[in-house]
């Protein structure tokens, strides 16, 4: 009896053991940044299944100025999926089949790794599926995307308690070390990454009271941002400074960022009275236990060159904020 009870206790602890080691032996995952493995047989690639595809990839990024997709693909068929490809970190399977299905399963093969497998039993039902599901899909990978950038991209931090203005503001970023500071007023944080050729990422940071957005769209946040950049960012000659864009309205959306309502606005910037120019993600808080805004902001400046990436990082980067404590 006690050879069978300890048997016993053997078997399911190796059976509840089994999954955690199946995770443990699972590989790393690889794959650029915005990138996604489409699984899908020659010939429905090339046809209206696959543009049916190609549509919900391809479909504009907002507030680029080069028309850029959400996301890149490499496509294979089925019979190839196997080896190196299995560790691939967004993967989209579609094909004809047995039945109607739509899943997303996570760290399958690799971790960290998203599967979304879209199946139907004809291409009529296939293409609709794929339609209907178009905000889904996207929205899966945009989001697993910024996770895995946030943990790529935050393993060496730069030190935020060197920041006056993050201190004072109550707030704590994961924000890489690549990045230096400009400006660091105790009410204003300015930080820069340089990359090359004169190109750079930037970040900044900084509060309003609560009544500079007028509206509950939040339609004014634009007039506030060309008074932010006219005090705090000058461009290289006298009476040079970062403004938005006069020929592109920037859209706004609300959201919720660190559970508070939240205005998303994505656009261009200019310098006034330079020829400067490039992509800004704008994020306002509303903060009504303080009675202020919380202003996030990412801008890119790389001339004659994609700047999708550039501004996903900067995205990833901002949606780290957590609020602490306010010190006055």
């Amino acid at each position: 009896m006690k050879k069978i009870t300890l048997l016993f206790a053997v078997s399911m602890l190796l059976f509840s053991c089994a999954p955690k080691e199946k995770r443990l032996t699972l590989v790393d995952s690889n794959g650029l940044m915005n990138q996604v493995l489409v699984v899908m047989d020659y010939d429905s690639w090339k046809g209206v299944e696959g543009q049916a595809v190609k549509n919900v990839i391809n479909e504009r990024v907002v507030g680029l100025p080069q028309k850029e997709p959400h996301l890149d693909a490499i496509q294979i068929p089925t019979n190839a999926f196997k080896n190196l490809f299995l560790s691939q970190k967004s993967i989209l399977h579609v094909s004809i089949g047995d039945k109607n299905e739509f899943t997303v399963r996570t760290d399958v093969y690799a971790r960290p790794q998203k599967i979304i497998t879209i199946t139907a039993t004809d291409s009529e039902s296939l293409i609709k599926e794929i339609n209907n599901r178009k905000d889904e899909i996207l929205t899966t990978f945009r989001d697993f995307d910024i996770k895995a950038t946030q943990y790529r991209l935050l393993k060496k931090q730069f030190n935020t308690k060197k920041s006056a203005t993050l201190y004072k503001l109550g707030i704590s970023m994961q924000i890489p070390s690549k990045y230096r500071m400009v400006d660091d007023t105790g009410d204003f944080l300015w930080l820069r990454q340089h990359l090359h050729e004169g190109q750079s990422m930037n970040l900044l940071i900084y509060e309003l009271p609560i009544n500079s957005v007028e509206d509950e769209e939040g339609k004014n946040i634009n007039s506030v941002r060309d008074t932010i950049g006219k005090k705090f960012i000058p461009g290289q000659f006298e009476g040079s400074y970062y403004i938005t864009e006069q020929a592109f309205t920037p859209i706004t959306n609300t959201i919720e960022m660190a559970g508070l309502k939240t205005y998303e606005t994505r656009g261009k910037w200019e310098v006034k009275n330079d020829f400067m120019a490039g992509p800004f993600l704008n994020y306002t808080l509303v903060d009504k236990v303080n009675n202020r805004l919380i202003v996030l902001e990412g801008f890119a400046y790389a001339p004659a060159v994609n700047k999708r990436n550039y501004m996903f990082e900067i995205e990833a980067v901002l949606k780290t904020l957590k609020l602490n404590p306010k010190t006055d």
